[in-house]
């Protein structure tokens, strides 16, 4: 029986393949350009992937055009490769296409479509006076990454290329207007490149207009407006794949154009959608190498915080995101420790097996850790005030110094500057939250990870085995959202009841004793940042 339900399935994905209705993501990330194409009951049918590096450019962090294509090829063939080798079929159209990518950044091009300058990442801090100016100028958090930072420094910077802008865009935005033609970007992301205006749902005007004002002494043959992509929100028509765009995409020359397109978005906006947080009140946190939390807000913060960006949801709810650079790194170096002393001792465990019992000893430890004392800063952290880091742990001669402990704070410090941000979020902005969903390497060990997330954020929290999924998945959701939605279908109410309707996930309660420990663990956590800066400055 459960193979005849097996060659069923097969054959209906098979017909949706032929038919055309299968759907595309695609998302460049850091690292790795990730292609997945769904079915009709939005589950994955085929992957390919590409892994590439960014360059460091004469001081500029940077990915040339010619690796942007190559990697986005390759995606898409290895994924095609898959559908013939697993289904026997050609890929020759698709039900909807979507693009997502690395938020923000500075892609600046001439009226004949020339890069100006080297593609700016957001990985590049270069734009600290310009970031600095703005947020005070336009009372509203201006963080360094955002495409309207990197374009005031180079006028700042003087920077010849400023006066030759035609088009100032992201990199997803770049992939679709290529595909395209059509100069438009998720809102989501369009909030990321500049102020936009939740109401409106466009870029805020009142804000186009004082940059306008500051920069009119330049005399610029551009207005800002000008020269920025449409706003547009999730399921909004984004236009169709070219000729040109279909030969861009598949160098075989198998898919047809006239394919529908979603707004291409960041991946922020894509993490939201592939874990079901979209709606106003709730959120995601993602942690891995580094940790961020996503808090859909009801209305806007009463005051400017430097630690908190303001971006959107692909359907243009305002959101607040805490963002560190720090957060498993370290533990996994501790967890390398214990790995070769059990190598060492003859025992053979898997990383998975090995996490979880380190992981799982952490619960039995001390709620506040038992007075030690750890900060797992690789890099710096701006929500605390670190351009560098040092990684340490420290201890009293009479703190409780044992395994469980070890683990334990250890868990909490990769969780504690994004706790610096929440309790901004929570306590001083008094935002109400009904539960975030994780995902994330965090989250491998469920009982441990959700624990631990919990006593942070002192709301629920749940993970969802369709997490582990990715943006490419969540950029195919969009792109499914643009030909799938009924009339007047919202984004959240297509993600819970036809998404992820049935969906099981594992949700932890916040503990009140695991609370109030990781509380007791933060006063002192926040009371020994001048042991972290005296290790900064002494070792060099």
């Amino acid at each position: 029986m459960e193979n005849r339900k097996d060659e069923a399935g097969r054959i209906q994905i098979k017909e949706t393949i032929r038919s055309g209705k299968a759907v595309l993501g695609m998302e460049l990330g850091s690292t790795r350009i990730k292609a997945v194409l769904i079915g009709e009951d939005y589950t994955p049918i085929a992957s390919g992937g590409h892994d590439w590096e960014n360059q460091l450019d004469h001081g500029i962090w940077t990915y040339s055009l010619e690796a942007v294509w190559e990697g986005i090829q390759d995606a898409y063939q290895k994924m095609a490769d898959e559908v013939r080798e697993r289904y026997g079929e050609e890929i020759t159209s698709l039900g909807a296409v979507g693009f997502s990518a690395m938020m923000h950044g500075y892609m600046a091009f001439d009226k004949e479509g020339s890069l100006l300058v080297p593609f700016r990442t957001w990985r590049n801090t270069m734009t600290g006076e310009a970031a600095e100016k703005l947020t005070e100028l336009f009372q509203y958090p201006i963080p360094q990454r955002w495409s309207i930072a990197h374009l005031y420094q180079a006028i700042l910077n003087k920077e010849p290329h400023v006066k030759e802008i035609d088009y100032l865009i992201t990199l997803e935005g770049y992939v679709h207007w290529k595909l395209t033609g059509k100069r438009v970007l998720g809102i989501g992301d369009a909030a990321g490149m500049f102020p936009v205006d939740i109401h409106a749902r466009d870029f805020d005007r009142e804000k186009v207009k004082q940059f306008d004002e500051l920069v009119k002494e330049e005399h610029f043959p551009w207005k800002l407006g000008e020269i920025l992509p449409k706003a547009l929100t999730a399921g909004e028509d984004a236009g169709v794949l070219t000729e040109e765009g279909a030969r861009l995409l598949d160098v075989s020359g198998r898919l047809q154009a006239g394919i529908p397109m979603c707004p291409p978005e960041g991946d922020a906006g894509t993490g939201m959608t592939a874990t079901n947080s979209v709606a106003v009140r709730t959120g995601n946190v993602s942690a891995g190498t580094s940790v961020f939390a996503m808090v859909v807000l009801e209305e806007n913060l009463k005051k400017v915080h430097p630690e908190i960006d303001l971006v959107t949801t692909p359907a243009g709810d305002l959101v607040a995101m805490v963002h560190c650079n720090n957060c498993t790194s370290d533990l996994n170096a501790w967890v390398g420790i214990f790995r070769e002393f059990a190598q060492l001792s003859g025992a053979k465990l898997e990383d998975d097996e090995l996490f979880g019992l380190l992981y799982r000893k952490a619960l039995e430890g001390d709620k506040d850790c038992g007075g030690l004392l750890a900060y797992n800063y690789f890099s710096g952290e701006h929500i605390t005030g670190f351009e560098e880091g040092r990684p340490l742990f420290v201890r009293k001669p009479d703190s409780r110094f044992h395994l469980a402990n070890f683990m334990r704070v250890h868990l909490f410090t990769a969780l504690g500057t994004l706790k610096t941000g929440l309790d901004i979020l929570f306590q001083e902005e008094q935002v109400r939250l009904d539960g975030l969903t994780g995902h994330g390497g965090l989250f491998k060990t469920k009982d441990a990870g959700l624990r631990v997330m919990t006593a942070a954020a002192g709301v629920p929290v749940s993970v969802m085995d369709t997490a582990g999924q990715g943006g490419a998945w969540g950029m195919a959701l969009l792109a499914a959202y643009r030909i799938k939605k009924e009339p007047g279908e919202t984004l959240a109410d297509y993600l819970a009841e036809k998404v992820f309707a049935g969906q099981e996930a594992v949700t932890a309660e916040p503990d009140e004793a695991d609370v109030e420990g990781f509380h007791q663990f933060m006063e002192r956590f926040h009371a020994g940042l001048a042991i972290e800066r005296a290790a900064v400055e002494a070792l060099r």
